[in-house]
């Protein structure tokens, strides 16, 4: 009985559709909780098999936040992209973190003047300069009555996405304007994480 052949490598047998490795993004937050939770909760809730996120929390400074964030990459290669995440606050270093983070290829995700004023867009048009977080945060209780910086659960947040998003670009059309206020370049980041194809 003749010996049975098989294929070889490279005959024209079909090959089943060859799979794209998922994008990868580190985001490390300017704080321990509240960026951190709502950008966790963003990524378990979208379960997007073209993105990989990382997301960390670390409380400092901008100016140490990009540092820190430079180290973060460097120890792990193979980040398609790295942003930093924090707010105006009443830090005097955002220009300086800003342009630090630019030279070394760090995306940033600034709000002003608060990360707050970013949930609020999801729920409000808010264009009315808002000088603190205190000030802000009334006006965000409105519409979360219970909020608490140190627990954020991204469901509260979800059926309004897309409508910050959209707000929060109409005040920055950049993303990079984080002299205006109010305004937050976190859509750019969401949209990378929904939308990781887009530009």
């Amino acid at each position: 009985m003749a010996a049975r052949r098989f294929p070889r490598e490279g005959s024209g047998r079909r090959r089943g559709p060859v799979r794209r490795s998922a994008r990868r993004l580190l985001i490390v937050c300017g704080s321990k909780e509240t960026e951190r939770q709502y950008l966790q909760g963003l990524r378990d809730h979208l379960r997007n098999p073209a993105v990989a996120v990382k997301v960390l929390g670390k409380a400092c400074s901008p100016t140490q936040l990009v540092a820190y964030t430079a180290g973060q990459r460097d120890l792990a290669d193979g980040y398609d992209e790295v942003w930093c995440v924090f707010d105006i606050d009443q830090f005097p270093d955002v220009d300086e973190a800003v342009t630090q983070a630019r030279r070394a290829g760090i995306k940033v995700a600034v709000s002003n003047p608060c990360f707050e004023v970013w949930l609020l867009l999801h729920f409000a048009d808010h264009r009315v300069h808002v000088e603190t977080y205190k000030k802000l945060l009334p006006l965000l209780r409105k519409h979360v009555p219970a909020y608490d910086k140190t627990r954020v659960d991204f469901a509260a947040y979800r059926q309004g996405l897309k409508a910050a998003a959209e707000r929060a670009e109409r005040l920055d059309p950049t993303g990079e304007d984080h002299a205006r206020n109010p305004s937050s370049g976190v859509w750019r980041l969401t949209n990378r994480m929904t939308r990781p194809d887009a530009p």
